[in-house]
């Protein structure tokens, strides 16, 4: 990467800054399947759910959103590619010449500025204009300079996605395959559905041995002895990384849903693991894949109950009631299940025989991703120790 040619830009010269439009999602947003539903959230690329559409409360796509507000996620930046409803506590920057590329170029700049902030400091709109990041530039004869929205496309094309997985690479290129693994449209007709509670249905909850993630060797999928390490985080399918598995006694078989009794983090894992700290492991004869996705679907919607002073533990998991569609003798549907998670959009891109490749595919992403960061961290650290402290506020 050619450093020598970068300029110091004011992210309210770069950007048209636009508030989001969402005060209240629970009062004037209803669940759907029209619209993403953006939050201060930095995982998922934001999305809390997805929405009916109001068009009054709609923001453009081909934007980058900054993250104003929200615990352990203020100051984060991501791109939103199409239209979508978000919080009033972001703010949607717009410019002519952004696009998916040079988009994730900025988005790695812009997050070297998050440790800046908290929850008790805010990314106010005001700072964000007045922040200041250094970009590649194009410089013009008579001293004006302008940003190199190319350079920074064709970096990301050139330098960035070829190193990334394959699958990574098609979503890139778009060039993801988008069909269903059967193409009858399937609806769900909910006043038809009985209740039962998680006992009916599987087996009793129970609470994995914790391995300590100081005490385990970190290591990649391919690896000969490698092991899913299974926690509370809510990216990555609940998985912190691959790990050694040194003989471990109490590894946990694939094909059950693992619970975080304290972050209410819900997940399907269809290979063999070992859990951090507070997990509960759910198992039922009837998981697959497709029933387990099913399943993980509707206890989310369980979650917004719980938290870190309220936790989902075994006894409450053993209770909680889900509606779900049942056959004519009245019991559930499984078939039903199955088949209507191979009739959503994308559902070819699932692999049973491969659960979980999509696991190492985003710790490489995210390990790409750490790595061009560095580099313009290091370059920033240098500029500032040749040329001194640069006041980001300074107007």
């Amino acid at each position: 990467m050619n450093r020598n040619n970068w300029r110091w830009f004011r992210v309210g010269d770069l950007f048209t800054p636009q508030k989001c439009k969402c005060s209240n999602a629970t009062e004037l947003l209803e669940d759907g399947d029209e619209i993403a539903y953006i939050g201060a959230k930095k995982s998922c690329n934001g999305v809390m759910r997805y929405v009916k559409r109001v068009e009054k409360l709609v923001s453009r796509g081909n934007c980058i959103v900054f993250i104003g507000d929200g615990q352990g996620s203020v100051g984060y930046c991501l791109y939103q590619p199409v239209d979508f409803i978000g919080s009033t506590t972001l703010i949607a920057g717009y410019n002519e010449h952004l696009n998916p590329y040079n988009a994730a170029f900025i988005v790695s700049v812009l997050d070297q500025e998050r440790f800046r902030y908290s929850f008790g400091r805010k990314y106010k709109k005001e700072v964000i204009a007045n922040t200041k990041i250094q970009l590649p530039a194009i410089n013009f004869e008579n001293g004006d300079y302008a940003p190199d929205w190319k350079y920074m496309e064709d970096f990301v094309k050139d330098q960035i996605i070829p190193q990334l997985p394959k699958k990574a690479q098609k979503v890139w290129l778009q060039k993801y395959d988008t069909k269903p693994m059967q193409q009858e449209k399937m609806k769900l007709n909910t006043d038809e559905w009985k209740w039962f509670t998680i006992e009916d249905i599987c087996e009793y909850p129970y609470k994995a041995k914790a391995y300590n993630a100081n005490e385990l060797t970190e290591c990649t999928n391919n690896s000969e002895k490698a092991i899913l390490y299974v926690t509370r985080t809510d990216v990555n399918n609940g998985c912190k990384g691959f790990v050694v598995n040194e003989g471990f006694e109490n590894v946990e078989r694939g094909g059950a849903i693992t619970i975080g009794d304290t972050t209410s983090t819900i997940f399907y894992q269809n290979r063999d693991f070992i859990c951090g700290d507070h997990m509960v492991v759910l198992r039922s004869k009837i998981f697959n894949i497709y029933t387990g996705l099913f399943i993980v679907a509707l206890l989310n919607k369980e979650r917004f109950r719980y938290n870190y002073g309220r936790a989902f533990t075994m006894e409450i998991i053993a209770k909680t009631k889900i509606k779900l569609p049942v056959t004519p003798a009245g019991t559930p549907d499984w078939q039903f299940m199955e088949d209507y998670i191979k009739s959503l959009p994308f559902s070819k891109n699932i692999e049973p025989s491969k659960p979980n490749e999509i696991v190492d595919e985003l710790m490489e992403v995210k390990k790409r991703v750490i790595e061009m960061q560095q580099q313009l961290a290091a370059q920033q650290q240098a500029n500032i120790n040749n040329y001194g402290t640069v006041n980001i506020y300074e107007k």
